[in-house]
């Protein structure tokens, strides 16, 4: 018993000293093995997804009222974006992205420190930025710091078939100060 909590201060200890980018890339290529893509491509529906691409002229929170998920799925990537949040020493959120059949991309899940270097609060759809078109193309993760003050890393999702389906962002605050107050 002594020797597996020796094992974990060492182990700790080390992790912690490796900097925000390693560990952050660490939790990324965790990510891309552990969150399941097919669960992933289930939780918006089909009629939220129809909502968002087609916003009603007469209700312009329609799309928000109408959003819903197959909660299921949802709750199994939730717990796992969760869990790999507390891979690292210190605030972080692990955030789902899907692309959508219009060529943008969509905030599945964000995490409770609602940290993204990308989400435009309130928006439910939003461009498709380059970083993460480059990941959703090539499956390749990338760390990206264009937000004063954050890091992400970008990590693809699989399916079963090893289909690139969606991302994470993988993201931490540099400085303690710069997380906006949005709530």
């Amino acid at each position: 018993m002594k020797l597996t909590w020796c094992f974990l201060a060492i182990a700790t200890a080390l992790a912690s000293a490796q900097p925000l980018e390693h560990q952050l890339d660490e939790v990324a290529r965790v990510a891309s093995v552990m969150v399941d893509g097919d669960a992933a491509s289930r939780i918006v529906t089909r009629r939220a997804i129809e909502s968002i691409l087609k916003p009603n002229p007469k209700d312009r929170f329609a799309a928000s009222d109408n959003y819903d998920v197959e909660h299921s799925a949802f709750l199994q990537t939730k717990k796992t974006l969760l869990r790999l949040a507390r891979l690292v020493p210190f605030p972080c959120d692990v955030n789902l992205w899907m692309p959508l059949p219009n060529g943008r991309v969509h905030i599945v899940i964000r995490n409770p420190n609602e940290m993204s270097q990308f989400w435009t609060w309130g928006a439910l759809h939003q461009e498709l930025f380059p970083p993460m078109k480059q990941v959703l193309e090539t499956g390749q993760r990338t760390t990206v710091k264009q937000k004063p003050g954050y890091i992400s890393v970008l990590a693809p999702v699989h399916d079963s078939l090893g289909n690139v389906v969606g991302l994470v962002e993988v993201v931490t605050q540099t400085r303690p100060d710069a997380r906006e107050n949005v709530k």
